[in-house]
């Protein structure tokens, strides 16, 4: 796995590529974005962040972390899971990733 961390994070945003996830592990509990990759696009199926680290903008950073990467990798976004649907409808500057 490849760190992909942006500057002043407290806890460390990895991507693993072959398991099609970004991960954060925050006080031993693990936090995870996964997707799917089909014909130049990004589905976002899958954020889950455990209650016990709940409420600390983690989804929200995960979330920001992969669409870069999908950005950088000319990639199209399906937000296939309901936090990501509604992460681009809070945040437009994302909207361009959109399929």
């Amino acid at each position: 796995m490849a760190s992909v961390t942006p500057p002043g994070l407290a806890y460390e945003v990895t991507h693993d590529v072959a398991a099609h996830r970004f991960t954060a592990r925050v006080q031993g509990h693990l936090a995870l974005l996964e997707y799917q990759l089909k014909r130049r696009r990004m589905v976002i199926t899958h954020t889950e962040v455990p209650d016990a680290i709940g409420g600390r903008g983690i989804a929200g950073e995960l979330t920001r972390v992969a669409l870069r990467w999908a950005r950088d990798n000319r990639y199209k976004v399906v937000p296939a899971c309901a936090y990501a649907e509604a992460f681009f409808e809070r945040h437009e500057e994302f909207n361009d990733l959109l399929a």
